[in-house]
């Protein structure tokens, strides 16, 4: 995890953001193989906007994801 400024033409930022995904009820279902489907599918998927991942840790019933995005991303459409 690097803490290097990025810019653009106009502002430099450094955005980072954390974002727990829990699953419902506490199940515990999420093994190896089912976080590194999703761990895939995030950094598949964060290309196309502009999302790229920090860090990602699991639990059998939860995920932390630490990814850093551009102001311009579209986080609400990417989630």
């Amino acid at each position: 995890m690097s803490t290097e400024l990025d810019n653009n033409n106009h502002s430099v930022f450094l955005l980072y953001y954390h974002l727990v995904l829990v699953v419902k009820y506490r199940r515990q279902v999420i093994d190896d193989p089912i976080s590194d489907y999703a761990k895939d599918m995030f950094i598949r998927l964060g290309e196309h906007y502009n999302i790229s991942l920090g860090e990602w840790n699991h639990d059998l019933d939860h995920v932390h994801i630490l990814f850093k995005a551009h102001p311009n991303s579209e986080l609400s459409k990417f989630i």
